[in-house]
């Protein structure tokens, strides 16, 4: 199902990776399997210790009840829920014993890239879990069992077709997750052009996080003023561009802070800090505590 793969590589390099690996005699790029199978094939210990994968996880859970953390958020899934969790996010489960559903393991391109656009596969930010009902809950469970089907039908179709269905049916599944209906953890998407502005604003900040953290910076590259960015963010993402920044740079920080041993000093190198000082005022006035006591309470907690 997985390769776990230990070099170190991108923002966070003590955090585990994994990389997707097709199942021998599977079509590369996409899985489909029930919780069950996972917890027959899967360490269980292994998934418990926070992981950050190379491909998204979306899960339907149909019975029980499960718990899963996605970048230091926890979650109770209920029957019916939906989770979704993005490359390079930092996840693990919890107890799988007695929950029952069906899981999507695919990489992003996949997906063909209208549907990527429309489901926007690429926002990293979107709620990580979504609690369609009525007949947007069943729109996503119908497409998700057909999906699930047609990956365990191997013998019909001509592989290349097969794959092709695949990839049909996994559009239907996103366009559905992306806009289920019901109550979701996120903001309003805002009009198509602030969408599309935010949208540039996002992938900058996420290429360009360690290097700086001033709006200005952002604006000048993108060619906005540094009111326009702040406008676009706060309709779609419910916060403003200065405040998006400063929750990307306090996330990667809690990442190394949680999963990892470097000192405060080699974080505030790694995140752009002159010093470990100034490191250190930034977190403790974004989270209300120093980066030390972060690391001791994560740690304690997860012991």
């Amino acid at each position: 199902m997985v390769k776990k793969r230990q070099e170190s590589r991108g923002p966070s390099p003590e955090i585990p990776e994994v990389a997707f690996s097709a199942p021998a005699g599977r079509p590369t790029g996409v899985e489909v399997l029930t919780l069950a199978e996972l917890r027959a094939r899967a360490d269980a210990c292994q998934l418990s210790v926070p992981h950050r994968p190379g491909f998204h996880h979306l899960l339907v859970l149909d019975g029980g009840r499960l718990v899963h953390s996605v970048d230091f958020r926890e979650h109770v899934l209920a029957p019916g829920d939906l989770l979704w969790s993005r490359p390079g996010q930092v996840q693990h489960f919890g107890d799988l014993t007695g929950a029952e559903g069906r899981l999507v393991l695919f990489e992003a391109g996949f997906l063909d890239p209208a549907t990527a656009a429309a489901a926007r596969v690429e926002d990293w930010y979107g709620p990580a879990v979504r609690h369609p009902e009525g007949a947007a809950a069943r729109g996503v469970d119908a497409a998700m069992r057909q999906l699930h089907g047609e990956f365990g039908s191997l013998g019909g179709l001509p592989l290349e077709i097969h794959l092709e269905v695949l990839r049909h049916l996994l559009a239907v599944l996103v366009l559905r997750a992306a806009h289920p209906g019901g109550a979701a953890d996120g903001a309003g998407d805002g009009s198509c052009a602030a969408s599309a502005t935010y949208l540039r604003f996002r992938d900058a900040v996420e290429r360009d996080f360690t290097r700086s953290r001033r709006v200005a910076d952002y604006a000048r590259a993108l060619g906005y003023a540094p009111r326009t960015l702040s406008r676009a963010t706060e309709a779609v993402a419910g916060v403003g561009a200065k405040e998006f920044i400063d929750r990307r740079v306090v996330l990667e920080a809690k990442r190394l802070l949680a999963h990892g041993d470097r000192s405060a000093a080699r974080i505030a190198d790694r995140l752009g800090f002159a010093d470990a000082p100034n490191f250190s005022k930034f977190f403790q006035r974004q989270t209300g505590t120093t980066p030390i006591a972060f690391r001791t309470a994560v740690r304690g907690g997860a012991a």
